[in-house]
């Protein structure tokens, strides 16, 4: 049996190792008043971000899960061999492999292009006024990675998932340097589309990136 892996769970273990070394050192320090120091502080940001981050991605893994299908078979939190990053969801569908990362970013997702002309065309996705570029270059890392996995002859894809984005009421999806950037019911839809794989095409390659990839 295939293990599928359990959506956020890498990020949540971090979220906890984080929290709990963070109190032992408040109380070792205080020992009478450690107690009331954490009830009254905060974890810092940078702890707070690995619980946004799990959050999200249990969120999207339950939609996923509840799409998942003969056709449509998921992956959650695959560990990337050699180092300490992970992929946070594949979907093996009809269509190909769709390599998603989750994200819980405020602000309306955009595409700024710049130059085309006389300089060379610059893509950049935006999430309000920052520039989060970068994220589009994780996630095709992780196409190539499992493109090198599978071999050519299946379509690998990103995608992009703005969970608590600023999405517009009509439109607002769009495709950068062919990762798509959308919103979790838009890609519910992209999954279930038709494609020239069938169920045992599906399920085998489902086992061969579990294989491949361990979950965390």
């Amino acid at each position: 049996m295939v293990d599928s892996g359990v959506a956020g769970a890498s990020a949540r273990r971090e979220f906890e190792r984080r929290k709990a070394k963070r109190e032992e050192r408040i109380r070792t320090r205080h020992p009478k008043l450690g107690g009331l120091i954490l009830a009254v502080t905060d974890d810092p940001q940078s702890t707070r971000a690995w619980d946004t981050g799990a959050i999200g991605e249990e969120r999207l893994g339950r939609g996923l899960d509840a799409r998942a299908g003969d056709t449509v078979r998921l992956l959650h939190d695959r560990r990337i061999p050699r180092t300490r990053a992970n992929i946070d969801h594949i979907a093996v569908t009809a269509h190909g492999v769709v390599v998603i990362d989750a994200k819980r970013y405020k602000g309306r997702p955009s595409l700024r292009v710049e130059g085309g002309i006389l300089r060379p065309r610059v893509e950049k996705l935006m999430i309000g006024s920052r520039d989060c570029s970068k994220l589009v270059d994780g996630v095709l890392k992780q196409v190539l990675l499992v493109r090198d996995i599978i071999g050519e002859d299946v379509r690998v894809t990103g995608a992009l998932c703005f969970l608590d984005a600023d999405w517009p009421l009509l439109g607002g999806d769009f495709t950068t340097r062919e990762v798509r950037v959308l919103w979790p019911k838009k890609l519910y839809k992209l999954l279930q589309q038709p494609g020239p794989l069938d169920s045992a095409a599906v399920e085998a390659l489902h086992r061969r990136l579990a294989t491949a990839l361990p979950s965390s």
